[in-house]
């Protein structure tokens, strides 16, 4: 696995390509973060790695392991500052050190803090150069989930709508998907790299859906279903509930149902009672701290335009994508999001990415 790029500005270049191969695991990593890594000599990449599934081994050391070639003199590209402690494994400095590696660039420090800003002073006394701040933007924001996880209360949130070209969230009609299937397939993608996915009630008694990844080789990769359902009305025929031996469910509710909860938990559903908020709702904020205590980094918000209106109204939502039809709904059009959203979105001064999707427009906003 070779190439040259003489002409390009390189350590962009490399950076970005460990970039990658960190979004390949994004979302599968439990609590450590998703590591790109390349590893580079004479101006062409030897040998590449991320972060393993579950999170061990990590990016560097498996590009290390991977390379076939003396790695003496290299250069190492990596999106986050090498581990320099032991914990499950050893430090990745390490590796980098017994494989006398020469030029370590990263892209930003790790706030762990037994790692944090220590990596350089490890690499600097075996005279081996660290450079950091490449395509520090990118990554970044990349990391975000990664720093919410470190620092904050709440987990990153990623929220989808679908809506027809007129902004219509439900065909009244018939049960006809509104968008492509190359605006599902991206869904598919993103459910992907999420740890999980909320969901309400209301859209799994409308909709019925199975949230899940059905496209091949991702399959293994479908989150977890987290179900918002306060008086606990949904039906124990739910397919998410058939495939809970595939992917855990996790219920939220609050008004207790003995009866439900005892054929719920028989079909092996997590049930966690949450309190409500001041307009008799479940508490999004109590909901997410819970959600970080088991866990979970990356939520993926996939349901209707009430919940997700709760969550932007409250400010938890991080990204937000925005799917959009070619094709108008008009009479037969309901739940409109344009009123509610598009008001609130002009507001927001988010970075916006637009993706054409044969048709279909993909609209992203990283809203904080």
């Amino acid at each position: 696995m070779s190439t040259n790029q003489n002409n390009y500005s390189n350590h962009n270049y490399f950076m970005s390509l460990a970039l990658l191969q960190a979004n390949i695991m994004l979302g599968n990593t439990k609590q450590n973060p998703s590591v790109g890594c390349v590893i580079v000599k004479n101006n062409n990449i030897i040998s590449a790695g991320a972060t393993s599934f579950n999170g061990r081994p990590h990016a560097e050391a498996n590009a290390i392991n991977f390379s076939k070639h003396n790695l003496k003199n290299t250069n190492i590209y990596t999106t986050l500052e090498p581990c320099s402690h032991y914990g499950e494994t050893p430090p990745c400095v390490n590796k980098i050190i017994a494989r006398k590696i020469k030029r370590v660039f990263f892209s930003i420090n790790d706030p762990d803090k037994r790692s944090y800003k220590k990596s350089n002073i490890y690499l600097s006394k075996k005279g081996i150069l660290v450079k950091k701040g490449i395509m520090n933007k990118e990554i970044n924001f990349f990391y975000k989930s990664y720093f919410n996880f470190k620092k904050k209360d709440f987990p990153f949130v990623t929220s989808k709508i679908a809506v027809s070209r007129d902004f219509y969230t439900i065909n009244r009609e018939n049960d006809n998907w509104i968008t492509n299937r190359y605006s599902r397939g991206r869904v598919h993608l993103l459910r992907s790299s999420h740890d999980c996915i909320v969901t309400s009630s209301e859209t799994i008694i409308k909709d019925n859906p199975s949230l899940n990844c059905r496209i091949k080789g991702i399959e293994n990769r479908s989150p977890v279903r987290i179900v918002l359902d306060k008086n606990l009305r949904i039906s124990i025929k739910s397919k998410i509930l058939r495939l809970n031996k595939h992917s855990k469910t996790i219920v939220f509710y609050n008004k207790s149902n003995d009866k439900k909860i005892a054929l719920l938990k028989n079909l092996n559903v997590k049930m966690i009672k949450i309190s409500l908020d001041k307009n008799s709702n479940l508490d999004l904020f109590l909901v997410l701290k819970k959600i970080k205590q088991k866990g979970f980094s990356r939520v993926f918000l996939e349901c209707g335009v009430s919940l997700t209106y709760q969550f932007f109204k409250n400010n938890l939502i991080d990204d937000f994508k925005l799917f959009i039809s070619k094709n108008d709904l008009g009479k037969s059009g309901g739940g409109s999001f344009k009123n509610t959203f598009t008001t609130f979105l002009n507001r927001k001064k988010g970075n916006v990415e637009k993706v054409n999707l044969l048709g279909d427009k993909l609209i992203s906003y990283q809203i904080k």
